[in-house]
Order: C-alpha cells, then sequence, then structure tokens
C-alpha cells in the first residue's frame, strides 16, 4: 500500500514541476506558435515528410550496411516493415502525448487516472511493436555471421529510443570511447 501511495505521489509531483515549467516559458507555454518558437531545436522544426525521409534514411542505411548475402535479403522485408510500424507508433503517440498536453494547458484540469490510463496505453503500443519487431528480425539475426552483427549493433545505436529500437545490447558495443562491451 505505501509504494501505492509513493507512486501516486510521485506522478502528482512529477506533474506539478511540469506545469510549473511549462508556465516559465512564456505565454502560451511550449505549444504557443511554432516548433522554433517552443524551443523543440532542431528536430522539432521537422515536418511528417522530413520525419518519414529520415525513417527512410536510417533504414537504409542500417540495410545497406549490414550487407545481406542474398538468402539474407528475402528475410529482409518483414523487418523493414516492422521498423516501419514501430516509428510510427512512435510517432503516433508522440503526437497524442503533445494533444493531451495541450489540452492539459488549455483546460488546467487533472486527471490523473487518465494519465495513469494514457502511459499504460502508450507502453502497451509500443510493446506491441517491439514483438513485432523481435519476431520478424529474429530468423534474419540467426543468420548474420559475427562481423553483420557487429555492424547492426553499432548502425542500430543510432536509431536507439528515436526509433523504438533497443538494439544497443550484444556484439558491437565496442566503438569510439568505449573498452569494450557493456554500459558506459
Amino acid at each position: 500500500m505505501k509504494r501505492w501511495i509513493i507512486g501516486v505521489t510521485g506522478l502528482a509531483a512529477l506533474g506539478a514541476v511540469a506545469a510549473a515549467q511549462a508556465q516559465d516559458r512564456g505565454p502560451g507555454g511550449p505549444f504557443h506558435g511554432g516548433p522554433e518558437e517552443r524551443g523543440a531545436g532542431r528536430w522539432g522544426v521537422l515536418s511528417p515528410a522530413d520525419r518519414e525521409a529520415f525513417t527512410d534514411a536510417r533504414i537504409a542505411a542500417l540495410h545497406a550496411g549490414v550487407k545481406l548475402t542474398a538468402d539474407q535479403e528475402k528475410l529482409w522485408p518483414p523487418v523493414e516493415e516492422a521498423i516501419r510500424n514501430l516509428a510510427k507508433v512512435r510517432r503516433d503517440s508522440q503526437q497524442s502525448g503533445r494533444e493531451r498536453f495541450a489540452a492539459f494547458r488549455e483546460t488546467g484540469e487533472r486527471d490523473l487516472i487518465g494519465g495513469i490510463r494514457f502511459i499504460a496505453e502508450r507502453q502497451a503500443s509500443m510493446s506491441q511493436a517491439l514483438t513485432k519487431l523481435a519476431d520478424a528480425a529474429t530468423p534474419l539475426y540467426g543468420s548474420l555471421d559475427d562481423a553483420q552483427k557487429r555492424r547492426l549493433g553499432i548502425l542500430s545505436r543510432g536509431l536507439g529510443p528515436r526509433m523504438g529500437m533497443g538494439m544497443q545490447g550484444g556484439p558491437g558495443r565496442e566503438g569510439p570511447g568505449r573498452e569494450g562491451p557493456g554500459p558506459r
């Protein structure tokens, strides 16, 4: 029971901090005006077409860098489809989060239980998309040699949470500034 109370209190505190920070950003908060005005940095100014182009480029780089054999190429299309689905789920999740926060800013109404449900639904959709990726990638990954796995580990690092690809572990953790496998 104590953990539940601590968790709810923590969520409420986070909500209060977020609201206070949003008010400090000036009139209209972080959703006033365009991305340039809300301080979203270089990624905030991207249009949906730009984001799609970057997704295409990341997938193409991953595909080219792994250097699949002819037999492995046959296993690639479901993996690419799963990556695209994961990117879409993530974009949709971010958009719904922005809309939810904008609605909160307009009404000022706090719905703690609704917020918990929103987070649960968001994580469930990401979980489903990640499971689909793991299922699609298993046959291909099993057919890769050590060099391909190392390149995949290095190339997927840049995709990270942006694409929802949690392939940072395993072979390929070595790189600039790293002594060997393991976390930094």
